[in-house]
């Protein structure tokens, strides 16, 4: 197409027909033929082809201008803090998402989050963003791998029609639905108003006894109170439980129920069960109206309805002390009612249905043949083919969501959208190969790319060079982290990155040589006859005082060795096992690395010290804090329907402290300065001079060791990735000297660059006289272990086995597993 006609000139007219034909040379069409048509302009909606972004100043990026192809795969990539995120998300799917929330009416609004626009200059060309993260689904007791992806539903309507005995609708075979029935007169209000007589009864599938979540708890009663002590002695020992506390112990001393100077020992039978069972009553205090009830109900509504993981340290470790979860021995685990469990498709139930490994049940449903159900067995079957399709086929259905991994439950999410008709869709994705074997990355890639065939746009945040290489287009931020980072240092195909001379480019060929001498193991953690969850009567020996990765395809089984078996083996012989993995930290928007490591109590006290006043005055929770923002830094408004803003405190000017406390200096710089620096940064300042604090530039090591040197120290929590997570559990670990490391997926968000820094991290814990031991994918971490353990061959069912025991070297020789051919393929380039 000529210039003219790509900037939409109109094309010159053709020669009138009167004309005299040109001379016919040689393969020349004959003058009766008719005219080629006449070449035209696109139309204007064909020229829609970019996502143009100006100016983008999301968190660290420095005025990003990019223009990505539509209907293509564009891969983001670059150090861990470049700006990937805050472009790919933050920005362009941010926006997206704000202007379709606009579409919908004020009312409907006001029911759906809230967004503010992006700070970005021109930001056109957007199409439906749908963003596909690696954030876990809520870990409610009730909600499964089939309620999250709308299978259970579907197998529901299947056993409503097909079941026999037959009864009832879907939801009677539903674990969250109770069965209800009332009766009773009831006024309907219509012209004069009449009363009428009505029953309503609806038959659920929830099993009564524990209530659909398939598990009873036992409270072991010497945890909760010492029976020799009276209550004004201090009997219960419940975390928080404090004699002069009148919502706790308060409340049983001043009911008049209970003599609070007698000993539990030598309370009467209604004693005792007024002070553990006593129904909810109300009783007067002081002049206060309160809730008396009973120690064991206030036990399970204060701990045993919240979330195991989402507790506090030590009150997760009294309810692991005080509780013993076993299944429901009225419906077996199932959480079904028996009538839901009695009702067959054959010989399969719908809970047989839902405890079966899904590439098992799609081999059931795909020979069920009933005309009066096709559309549905159709459905179901693509469903279940999905699963196995994107390498989830060794799950269940009846699988709780919160044991998912983040690299699972991001692929579970995809289920919905494989299949899906929607067109010139965005599809955005969070390093999708986490958690996936090389074996399976293959696969992971087929699926980015069918997305793409079917002309939808696809962005894809990644670090993984077998998935930057199948891109269209590759954008690399960099060149640093932090506020290093920011800006664009490439933009074009993967061959262009390859010889670009950024950070991505030099490292993309990188490879990890095998070790020429490996580490002999200073004794073994003998797991004998484990068969936790898919393992098959494991028996196998964990070297100690080395580097030891346990790797295998995803479902191999892995998880349930490290994190099941080994803990219960390691406790019976004593050696202390520490567990680091990437779920989420605990905290508020407050929180920060500073606070979390322990940093800000030195540096506080230094501040304190340096200036003759109190360490509380240098702590934005307490006596510093500024009045206006409450130390928050920014002020909320709430505009209802319409993104609420938050606007920089115009007292503190977002520092969060009062003005006074900023008069206070440490080497040059006030406290906010500090919050301010990066922790490499911060380590140079503290390190020597008028600034120096040993124990603050210890702590700030261990953050530069695992790679966070990019972080700074007053960062939100809420905004760490979960590799970052991990990395910073792992710096307030490395204090302590000897034991057990587990260590899940360390260079999950890690940059080819910062591999061999973790590799150097990972030689000095073992040197130091740690264990470390590494549940792993990545082949340059297999290719520096000591020893490796390989499970498979498959997964689920197929899986649980040990299938190769021994050095790196050993495996690449024998080739016999599929861990074995792709480290082989690795080594060799």
């Amino acid at each position: 197409m000529s210039t003219a006609a790509r900037k939409g000139t109109p094309p010159a007219a053709p020669p009138p027909a009167s004309s005299p034909a040109p001379h016919a040379g040689p393969g020349t069409a004959p003058q009766d033929a008719p005219h080629p048509a006449p070449a035209t302009a696109p139309h204007a909606a064909d020229r829609q082809d970019l996502i143009r972004v100006h100016g983008a100043r999301v968190n660290n990026l420095k005025d990003v201008s990019v223009e990505i192809p539509k209907r293509r795969l564009t891969v983001f990539t670059g150090v861990s803090g470049s700006g990937k995120s805050s472009l790919v998300f933050g920005t362009i799917a941010a926006e997206s998402q704000r202007l379709i929330n606009e579409t919908y009416s004020a009312f409907v609004q006001g029911f759906m989050p809230t967004l503010a626009r992006p700070e970005v200059d021109v930001l056109d060309g957007l199409t439906t963003a749908i963003i596909v993260d690696q954030r876990r689904p809520a870990a409610d007791p009730r909600s499964t791998v089939g309620t999250a992806t709308d299978t259970n539903a579907m197998l529901r309507i299947l056993f409503s029609r097909l079941g026999h005995p037959h009864i009832g609708s879907p939801n009677a075979y539903a674990f969250n639905v109770p069965s209800v029935s009332a009766s009773g007169a009831i006024t309907v209000e219509r012209g004069a108003g009449k009363t009428v007589r009505r029953t309503f009864t609806r038959t659920g599938g929830m099993c009564p006894r524990c209530e659909g979540r398939g598990t009873v708890s036992d409270i072991d009663l010497t945890q909760l109170y010492d029976d020799t002590k009276s209550l004004a002695e201090g009997a219960i020992t419940i975390p928080g439980y404090k004699v002069d506390g009148w919502w706790t112990v308060g409340i049983f001393i001043e009911s008049g129920f209970l003599d609070p100077d007698k000993p539990i020992r030598d309370y009467t039978k209604k004693e005792l069960h007024d002070f553990l069972h006593k129904e909810p009553v109300k009783v007067k205090i002081n002049g206060v109206n309160l809730t008396y009830e009973g120690l064991i109900p206030k036990v399970r509504k204060s701990f045993l309805a919240k979330d195991r993981e989402a507790m506090q340290p030590h009150i997760g470790a009294f309810v692991d002390r005080a509780v013993t979860f076993t299944a429901c021995p009225e419906c077996g685990g199932t959480r079904l009612s028996e009538a839901a469990r009695s009702s067959r498709i054959g010989e399969v139930g719908i809970a047989d249905a839902c405890a079966m490994q899904i590439s098992d049940l799609a081999r059931w449903v795909g020979g069920l043949d009933e005309p009066s159900v096709a559309p549905l067995l159709a459905t179901l079957r693509r469903t279940l083919d999905s699963f196995v399709e994107i390498g989830l086929g060794y799950l269940a259905l009846d699988r709780p969501t919160g044991t998912l991994s983040g690299g699972e439950a991001q692929r579970v999410k995809m289920i919905r959208h494989l299949g899906s008709a929607l067109t010139d869709v965005t599809y955005v994705f969070d390093e999708p190969t986490t958690g996936l074997h090389p074996h399976d990355i293959q696969r992971m890639n087929g699926l980015l790319l069918r997305l793409r065939d079917k002309g939808n746009t696809v962005l894809v945040v990644e670090h993984k060079p077998e998935t930057i290489a199948i891109a269209d287009h590759v954008i690399d931020l960099g060149p640093g982290a932090g506020t290093a980072g920011g800006t664009v240092c490439f933009e074009g195909t993967v061959a262009g990155l390859r010889t670009g001379g950024t950070l991505t480019g030099r490292h993309f060929g990188d490879r990890a040589a095998l070790k020429k001498a490996v580490r002999e193991p200073a004794g073994a953690l003998e797991i004998r006859g484990a068969t936790t969850h898919n393992l098959r009567n494991v028996d196998v020996d964990i070297p100690l005082g080395v580097l030891a990765v346990v790797t295998g395809v995803a479902g191999s089984g892995k998880s349930s060795l490290v994190h099941g078996a080994l803990p219960r083996q390691a406790g019976a012989a004593g050696v202390e096992v520490v567990s680091v993995d990437q779920g989420a930290i605990r905290g508020s928007r407050r929180s920060n690395p500073a606070t979390y490591t322990g940093l800000l109590d030195p540096i506080r006290k230094a501040f304190a010290k340096a200036n003759g006043v109190k360490p509380a005055l240098f702590s934005a929770n307490s006596e510093g804090a500024c009045p206006n923002c409450d130390g928050a830094g920014v002020v909320y408004t709430d505009l209802a329907m319409m993104a609420g803003v938050a606007t920089p405190c115009e007292e503190c000017e977002g520092k969060r402290f009062e003005a006074s406390v900023l008069d206070h200096h440490l080497g040059g710089r006030d406290i906010s300065e500090v919050l301010a620096m990066s922790v490499g940064e911060a380590a140079e300042f503290f390190g020597a001079g008028e600034a120096r604090i040993p124990a603050a530039h210890t702590i700030l090591g261990r953050l530069g060791d695992v790679g966070l040197g990019y972080l700074t120290l007053g960062q939100p929590l809420t905004t760490l990735s979960g590799g970052e997570r991990q990395r910073l559990k792992l710096a307030t670990h490395m204090a302590g000297k000897g034991g057990v490391y587990v260590l899940d997926e360390p260079t999950a968000g890690l940059h080819l660059a910062d591999v061999g820094q973790l590799l150097g991290l990972l030689d000095r814990l073992v040197d130091s006289g740690t264990s470390v031991i590494v549940v792993e994918h990545h082949q340059a971490v297999m290719a520096h272990a000591d020893w490796i353990i390989d499970l498979g061959p498959g997964a689920g069912h197929d899986g649980g086995r040990v299938v190769f025991e021994g050095t790196p070297a050993a495996l690449v020789a024998a080739g016999s597993t599929v861990t074995g051919e792709h480290l082989a393929g690795y080594v060799r380039g």
